[in-house]
């Protein structure tokens, strides 16, 4: 399955929701990222993580091998005052300095790396005693919920997404064994649930930035696609007794926030 995220920019910008606030509090008050760190942010994409730390008073550099989604990051950042060095480089290969960062993280993109290589590339530019944080922000599919039908109709137009990606829980515990494996020390997790509130054309445009439909379908599918999940949201939203065809409340769905951190060793 080929996937171009710069396909879908558009609405990968606009629609993909990013890591909610409590996220940043948490790995600030735990101490794992501190004002004033020097932060590399790997599969930046349009920047999501790498803003928030800047934010926050980091000094960060983005990394990430699309073209189409640098150029929205860069935009983000300059629409919010941000001053993010963003470079076009592979999560395996930064080119970036031995032993320099405080803090490299990688966020919504650790499943799309060769995660050993990528592990040990987070080690080589890590100062010791820096900290590796891979996060994740998964949807989370219950039966009859609408990211559970939404995987089933994503399935009829690409069955590969769904045997790869679907249904999983937002937990991963072979990530905590690429850092292990890579040589680093005190790994640690922790995870939180949430619903992110998305109106029916959000969701839509969510759903076409995904890797299983805008990212890696022909134009005509992802149209196609689009008109069927729009009728299946009416329809779910009637049977849900949410009102009349059209009226479009607001959808609640379940997201988990998943975090793994560990220590580059001092030696």
């Amino acid at each position: 399955m080929n996937i171009n995220f710069g396909l879908t920019a558009e609405d990968y910008a606009k629609h993909r929701a990013g890591f909610p606030d409590w996220f940043f509090e948490r790995v600030f008050n735990e101490g794992i990222v501190k004002a004033g760190d020097l932060l590399a942010d790997l599969g930046t994409g349009t920047g999501t993580l790498a803003r928030g730390f800047a934010e926050r008073g980091c000094t960060v550099t983005g990394i990430d091998i699309s073209a189409q989604l640098m150029e929205q990051a860069r935009d983000f950042a300059l629409q919010a005052g941000l001053e993010v060095d963003f470079r076009f480089a592979k999560a395996e290969a930064t080119g970036l300095p031995d032993d320099h960062y405080d803090v490299v993280t990688a966020g919504q993109c650790w499943h799309w790396f060769d995660r050993p290589v990528a592990a040990l590339e987070m080690k080589r530019i890590l100062k010791p005693n820096g900290r590796a944080v891979i996060a994740h922000f998964d949807w989370i599919p219950l039966d009859g919920n609408v990211v559970d039908l939404t995987e089933k109709l994503i399935e009829t137009y690409n069955p590969k997404w769904y045997v790869e990606f679907g249904g999983k829980t937002g937990v991963y515990p072979d990530w905590m064994r690429d850092l292990g494996e890579a040589g680093f020390l005190d790994i640690q997790t922790f995870s939180f649930d949430m619903d992110v509130p998305y109106t029916h054309e959000d969701w839509r445009g969510r759903i076409r930035a995904s890797s299983g439909v805008g990212a890696s379908l022909s134009e005509a599918e992802v149209g196609r696609f689009d008109s069927e999940l729009k009728s299946m949201l009416e329809v779910y939203e009637q049977d849900a007794g949410g009102g009349e065809a059209g009226s479009h409340p607001i959808l609640k769905i379940p997201h988990r926030v998943s975090v793994i951190h560990a220590q580059k060793p001092s030696f």
